[in-house]
Parts: C-alpha cells; structure tokens; sequence
C-alpha cells in the first residue's frame, strides 16, 4: 500500500536545530581553546593557528542549519577544524610561503616559578614533540593529537576521522611506533 503521509515523513529533511546567537557565544567560550589547541598542533603556527580557530567558528556559525544533532556539537567542531587544516596545509600559500613565528606563544607557556634550566627543557623538549609530529603523516599526526591531547575515545576518534574503533586501535598503534622511532632521530 502506498501511504502518501508515510512518503511525505521520509522524504522530510533532518530538524533543524536552533541555536541563538547567546548560544553560539556559550558553544564558543565552552569550545575556543580547545579548537585551538587542535589547530595549533596540526598547522604548527600559532598565528595561523588563531586564524584557523576563528574559520572553524564562522563556518559552523554559517552553517548551523546543516548541523543534523548525529554528534555532539564538539565533535561536529572538531571535524571542521580538522577539514580545514587539511585544507589549509593542502593549500600552495601554506607550501610556498614562509612566516614568521611568533616564539612568546611557547614562552608564555612555563609557570611564572620555573627555573630558566626547567624552562629551556620544557621548550626544548616542546621542540623535539612537535619536529617528530610533523615527520608523521597528516593521518598519524591527527590521531596522536586526538588521542593524547584531546583525551578522546576511539569511539568518538572513529566518528571524527569516519573510520571503524578498531581501524583507530591498530593505527594508532603504528602511530605511536612512528612516534617513537622519529623522536629518538631527534635526541
């Protein structure tokens, strides 16, 4: 039997959620950090770092009728941060053109207490961290990042990255290999 009701309900798109620009100010102030941390690890550079963060805000607040509530809103963040870096470090400026980077951002980092010794570790060991990141692959490079400083489950890794939990589990394990063998070439 052809139900006419039935075939207008599957044909009616996701909700739309509603979100009041209050709202997207909470999602912002709850999210900003941590997005930029993201892209922070994954560009390298902290200027571009801040530029990436805010695109990721714009865009999800242009497209927050897209958003269908399969994910939390942090993951939906997250993916877009990680789209758009790939598509930044994709791009021929990010190849071709070279920066200066602003070093206080890691020198504002160390507590006010620190000895300049502990502070020159800290830094030099940030140094070897993220020269061995960017030896791996982008692929590796997100999970590591994923996983170590973003504390998220595999689970949640798998929805991010559109692979299976276990597919996370045996890459990330090649992952942490990769890391290792390239952060020992850096001592």
């Amino acid at each position: 039997m052809d139900d006419p009701i039935q075939r207008e309900t599957e044909r009616a798109e996701p909700p739309v959620l509603e979100l009041a620009p209050d709202e997207f100010a909470e999602l912002y102030r709850a999210h900003s950090r941590e997005i930029f941390y993201l892209t922070l690890r994954l560009l390298g550079e902290p200027h571009k770092a801040e530029d990436a963060s805010h695109d990721v805000f714009l865009k999800a607040y242009k497209k927050w009728d897209d958003f269908r509530g399969d994910a939390s809103p942090r993951a939906w963040l997250y993916r877009i941060a990680i789209n758009h870096c790939i598509n930044l470090r994709q791009s021929w400026h990010s190849r071709n053109l070279v920066s200066g980077v602003d070093e206080s951002v890691w020198d504002n980092a160390t507590a006010k207490a620190d000895s300049p010794l502990r502070v020159l570790e800290i830094k030099e060991l940030g140094d070897r961290i993220q020269t061995t990141l960017d030896n791996l692959s982008d692929e590796y490079r997100l999970l590591l990042l994923l996983v170590a400083d973003e504390e998220l489950s595999y689970d949640e890794i798998a929805v991010l990255t559109r692979q299976t939990a276990d597919a996370v589990r045996g890459k990330l394990h090649r992952a942490r290999k990769a890391f290792a063998a390239h952060f020992d070439k850096t001592a």
